[in-house]
């Protein structure tokens, strides 16, 4: 079984991925975030940093050659758990695109690259997740939680307007461009699968419900 868990910064994406890891047996392939030398360069550059060094082009192709790889071993084993994916990683890029951080060449720079990926997938036995878990909360909730992880490169009230940008497009745009596998909701504000057993129970038998319909 492979598994996709998404949704915005901070809502739990991670410990949601250990925890299933932990009931089903399955192995993680996590975010790279503590590794990636362009993230704290990216949260902490001055719009004219980021413009003469091109960070969030570099973050962007950072992300996606990451999270191609972690796919790619996922399908081939067929057991596994993704810390989020390359499914989502073209909104993280389109959404900087919008703000002007990537401009229009290497936007298609980035999609010529993205579609080759994508493609290479699509050759595989297996071409796609079983499921995809979709954590969204309120706005409130989202920089509550990165204020608790206490990332210092996360933190900084100059972040909070691009946090927003964000998550105000997050939902839309996952449930009209989302098409790889079953979506299971989790609404992070009404469900607390972190620390309500049943709760996590139930996402568990969501899940395994979804990929079983899917085979």
């Amino acid at each position: 079984m492979v598994i996709v868990i998404g949704g915005m910064i901070g809502l739990g994406k991670t410990t949601t991925a250990k925890m299933l890891s932990e009931r089903l047996s399955l192995p993680v392939y996590y975010e790279s975030v503590e590794g990636n030398k362009v993230l704290p360069l990216f949260y902490k550059a001055s719009p004219e940093e980021k413009a003469k060094n091109r960070y969030p082009f570099l973050l962007q192709l950072s992300f996606l050659s990451n999270r191609f790889g972690s796919i790619r071993k996922a399908l081939l084993e067929d057991n596994a758990i993704l810390d989020r994916s390359i499914y989502e990683d073209r909104y993280f890029a389109s959404r900087n695109h919008d703000l002007g951080n990537i401009s229009d060449l290497e936007m298609e720079i980035y999609d010529g690259l993205l579609g080759n990926l994508m493609a290479d997938l699509l050759a595989l036995p297996k071409k796609a997740p079983d499921v995809m878990v979709y954590l969204k909360g309120s706005f409130d909730t989202v920089l509550e939680r990165i204020g608790k992880r206490g990332r210092s490169f996360e933190l900084g009230d100059e972040l909070v307007s691009y946090y927003h940008f964000l998550w105000e497009g997050y939902d839309d745009w996952v449930f009209s461009s989302y098409k790889a596998s079953p979506l299971i909701v989790v609404d992070v504000d009404k469900v607390d699968i972190l620390h309500n057993p049943s709760d996590f129970d139930l996402l568990v038998e969501q899940i395994k419900k979804a990929a079983e319909k899917k085979a």
